[in-house]
């Protein structure tokens, strides 16, 4: 009898050995997943950083184009490449810092094309429009790769609170990461006059 109650205990061990492993194992591939979708994130990022820069040195052709407006796009863009957020960083506070800075340099490059409709010549130029079309194509790659990663991060944010996993991750160090979230500016809706006295 005391053989029998021995090896149960020790099967009872084996299977919360097992549970547990299997669980770990579950929130490092969650973990991991997470990861990927944060560096194709980046990946579409680093793109529209490429593309400001072609289309600035694009648009510095135009002679008389508004210096400040271009400076105020090289500057934004600087600001936004200097911040390095790596996937165990995402934390809201890091994730705020990310998005203002991509908020900044989406505002000063949408007054860049909004200038740019005042000079014919370079509405005209081939490498501007195409340059134009690119950056339009990596803006909706940008919406998708947020989307994906907010669904990845959803799954993990779920499997680090559920219970009993909870307890597992708390031993293991898995914390929840943040979400991407709308900024400020994009909460209010755009104030539109149609008076046209």
């Amino acid at each position: 009898m005391k053989r029998f109650g021995t090896l149960g205990i020790i099967g009872l061990l084996l299977l919360f050995g097992m549970y547990g492993c299997n669980s770990y194992n579950g929130l490092v591939e969650k973990d991991n997943t997470v990861q990927k979708l944060w560096a194709n994130v980046q990946t579409q990022y680093q793109r529209r950083n490429d593309l400001i820069g072609n289309l600035v040195k694009t648009v510095q052709g135009a002679a008389d184009f508004e210096k400040s407006t271009l400076t105020d796009v090289i500057n934004a863009r600087a600001a936004a490449t200097q911040i390095k957020l790596e996937a165990n960083d995402l934390t809201p506070e890091n994730m705020a810092k990310f998005q203002a800075a991509q908020d900044q340099l989406s505002g000063s490059l949408s007054r860049l094309l909004v200038a740019v409709e005042q000079y014919p010549d370079l509405k005209a130029n081939q490498n501007f429009l195409e340059l134009q079309a690119q950056l339009e194509g990596t803006e909706n790659r940008i919406a998708v790769a947020r989307n994906d990663f907010n669904e990845g991060v959803g799954v993990y944010n779920l499997a680090v609170r559920s219970f009993p996993m909870n307890l597992l991750a708390g031993i293991f160090g898995f914390q929840q990461k943040a979400f991407f979230e709308a900024s400020e500016a994009a909460q209010s809706a755009p104030d539109v006059n149609f008076d046209f006295k």
